[in-house]
């Protein structure tokens, strides 16, 4: 393929901007029809977890009522062990039980997703269903045994909830400017790609300067070609 420049590129595609406005159009339109009649939409529900002053499990704290350095420190470096322990068996086991819901442990391991908040002592769990109901009822399960596990585990009572997980009108995982954005996008470089590969598979001579590649002669002389113009008298030829 010639070496083209950014006048002969744009030429190009002006002259296929038809085609390119139709291709980018198509996959607009999928991207609408599989967002709407193929994803199944996932409704997440999340609570929220605050790592506060350390206490032991009679209720009182170990210094003073007040968050100390070394709680901060402490409660930093659980922070990543307590994610953990939010996906365990023993939590999700006692979870399932509770509700009395019939889903596999791993089923349920894969909807949940744990997060620590930068810079900050809080975890945020996250579920994810079909079921906006369930979502939030799972969530806040969760968090309720999960608490309870802290204290059995480490007999300290630090962990406290911040915000109860509240049921999502709207799908998280369909976002439907989003998707028309990436099948715009998808469309366009198609038909990119399809322009740029028709123009190098077309041999055709369409210029005087295509004369003078192809054939390494110099072009003396050229005859417009005029069509449909008008005579002085109106009519046409």
């Amino acid at each position: 393929m010639e070496e083209l420049d950014l006048k002969q590129l744009f030429n190009i595609f002006w002259n296929k901007k038809v085609q390119i406005i139709l291709i980018v159009l198509i996959f607009i339109a999928i991207g609408v029809i599989y967002t709407v009649g193929f994803v199944k939409p996932m409704y997440s529900s999340y609570t929220t977890l605050v790592l506060a002053t350390v206490e032991n499990t009679t209720g009182t704290t170990e210094a003073t009522n007040s968050i100390t350095a070394t709680d901060v420190t402490l409660n930093s470096k659980l922070v990543s062990t307590y994610s953990e322990i939010v996906k365990s068996k023993n939590v999700l086991r006692q979870v399932i039980s509770n509700l009395g819901i019939e889903i596999e442990e791993e089923t349920l391991r894969n909807n949940i997703t744990v997060n620590s908040v930068k810079d900050t002592e809080l975890i945020e769990i996250t579920v994810s269903n079909e079921n906006a109901t369930y979502s939030a009822k799972v969530a806040n399960e969760i968090a309720k045994v999960f608490t309870e596990k802290v204290k059995d585990i480490y007999n300290i009572n630090n962990v406290h909830i911040v915000d109860e997980a509240e049921v999502s009108n709207n799908p998280s995982n369909i976002n439907h400017i989003r998707d028309i954005i990436i099948f715009a996008v998808i469309g366009f470089v198609i038909s990119a790609g399809y322009v740029l590969i028709a123009n190098m598979l077309d041999t055709t001579i369409k210029t005087a300067e295509d004369i003078e590649k192809g054939f390494n002669v110099p072009v003396l002389a050229s005859i417009p070609l005029i069509e449909n113009f008008e005579n002085e008298r109106g009519g046409r030829k």
